[in-house]
């Protein structure tokens, strides 16, 4: 899926939308089965780029892909069956029908799509399983607490068994206990039924952990895309290294990113690691064994790291 050139809304959608920033030579590719992440304070062009992609905002020049369909072509007819059927949405502030009951909720899209009610219900009540609300379909909405009405949403866009997700700030109306939660449950949902996901946040740490490549936006602009560990170990300018200065690179950055060539006549007779592991998760290994360990990529040698090399990385 591809997006670039100049995409500015035009002023009624914008006033109607609540957006306000213009996005502008945007370029970048999702993957099929990813967690890609778009993240950058208010007013960066993060929201504005989510709509554009199934023209909820109308661009103003470039090209959408979407699988092979150059969406921007689409007819009328073919965007609203592209809407219904290959891309769904998870909005922040849940978009539930507060008359009708949860399964008919999740059922929703199912019923637009034209299924007879015993089949969608039945759909519905296996999405409902999935998402942690089993028993939960004859509520209400207003009976629900935030993050069971968030599952809610997030089991109707899942429903209808769209190609791509899209999630716009889904969790920041949520209280810190209860987005941590939801967090983790969008990782198992990935890890169950493998969507691609296209995934708006302001929130740094919400990008590293569910985000396996993130693009930083600032004033309509990408500024760097990478992966977690790129953006924390090699920010491409100031404006990145200002927001990942406060994470600890243990956490994120692995083994490869520290480990040095042997030295002459140090031992290579320690503990063996993955170069991926996080260094972090290296600390038990490097404890219990006084000989440096061996990180190994695809079998091989690629360098080494001792207590003091870990303990450096921890404490940058």
């Amino acid at each position: 899926m591809g997006c670039d050139d100049r995409f500015l809304p035009p002023e009624e959608l914008r006033q109607k939308t609540g957006c306000t920033g213009a996005v502008r030579d945007v370029s970048f590719e999702v993957r099929p089965g990813e967690v890609f992440v778009v993240m950058g304070l208010s007013g960066s062009g993060k929201s504005t780029l989510v709509r554009c992609l199934t023209r909820l905002i109308e661009p103003s020049g470039g090209e959408i892909r979407i699988g092979d369909e150059d969406v921007i072509k689409a007819s009328p007819a073919r965007l609203r069956a592209l809407r219904r059927n290959e891309v769904s949405m998870v909005f922040q502030h849940f978009g539930l029908l507060p008359h009708r009951r949860v399964i008919d909720n999740v059922a929703y899209g199912l019923e637009i799509q034209g299924m007879a009610k015993g089949r969608r219900h039945a759909k519905a009540r296996e999405i409902l399983s999935l998402v942690g609300l089993e028993g939960h379909g004859d509520s209400y909405p207003d009976q629900l607490s935030g993050g069971m009405q968030q599952r809610v949403g997030l089991a109707r866009a899942l429903a209808v068994d769209p190609g791509v997700m899209l999630f716009d700030e889904p969790f920041s109306a949520l209280d810190p206990l209860i987005r941590r939660d939801m967090q983790a449950e969008i990782c198992r949902l990935h890890r169950e039924v493998g969507k691609t996901m296209v995934f708006i946040t302001h929130d740094l740490s919400e990008a590293l952990r569910v985000g396996e490549r993130i693009a930083i936006m600032r004033d309509g602009a990408i500024v760097q895309l990478g992966t977690p560990e790129e953006l924390v170990g090699a920010p491409a300018d100031d404006y990145v290294a200002d927001f990942v200065r406060d994470v600890p690179k243990s956490h994120v950055l692995s083994l490869r990113w520290i480990c040095r060539e042997p030295e002459e006549g140090e031992h290579l007779d320690g503990p063996e690691l993955p170069a991926d592991t996080i260094i972090k998760d290296a600390v038990p290994a490097a404890t219990t064994s006084a000989r440096p360990i061996r990180v190994v990529a695809d079998g091989k040698l690629v360098g080494v790291v001792d207590r003091v090399d870990i303990l450096s990385a921890m404490a940058a």
